[in-house]
């Protein structure tokens, strides 16, 4: 199997308009696709949503924002069930995701300019790679990076004991 690109990460937020306002406003990211639950009127598929359609139907189901052509965030309004956010270090599972910019340094003063704190400032990790760490508001970690000439991402770096597991 081979796969072409990642399409789509999503986060479930109770904090949607904090969130829009970061990704779209601060990190000049553009919504792509906005779903009220009205879409699902009458589908009997969709469960919990279906019923979203008759009682909220103006109500945001999700929102998809584009991060790289053909590659989107996905927001998800947060169910009455559903636990409060955890921080990624403290549970198995996502940690964070990682975006690619051409210059790491002009990125991190656009991100100061429009107020976003950096948690990590730019440095090369022990891959070569730049990389720098910033936080989106219900805490979602996610680096932003830079590759240069001797990012292992590009050469590889595999223990002879690992290729077990690759071709």
């Amino acid at each position: 199997m081979k796969f072409n690109e990642i399409m789509h990460l999503s986060f479930y937020t109770d904090q949607m308009d904090e969130m829009r306002d970061f990704y779209e406003n601060k990190l000049g990211l553009k919504a792509k696709i906005i779903m009220r639950y009205e879409a699902y009127k009458g589908k009997k598929n969709r469960g919990a949503w279906s019923k979203r359609a008759e009682t909220n139907p103006k109500d945001i189901a999700y929102i998809f924002i584009e991060l790289a052509p053909g590659q989107y965030l996905e927001l998800f309004p947060k169910a009455d069930h559903q636990l409060d956010h955890e921080t990624p270090d403290t549970r198995l599972g996502y940690s964070h995701f990682a975006l690619m910019v051409d210059d790491i340094h002009e990125a991190r003063e656009e991100l100061v300019k429009v107020g976003i704190e950096i948690d990590i400032e730019p440095n090369k990790g022990q891959s070569e790679t730049w990389q720098m760490w910033i936080h989106d508001p219900d805490g979602n970690k996610f680096e932003i990076m830079q590759y240069t000439d001797k990012s292992l991402q590009h050469h590889g770096n595999i223990e002879e004991d690992q290729r077990k597991y690759g071709k």
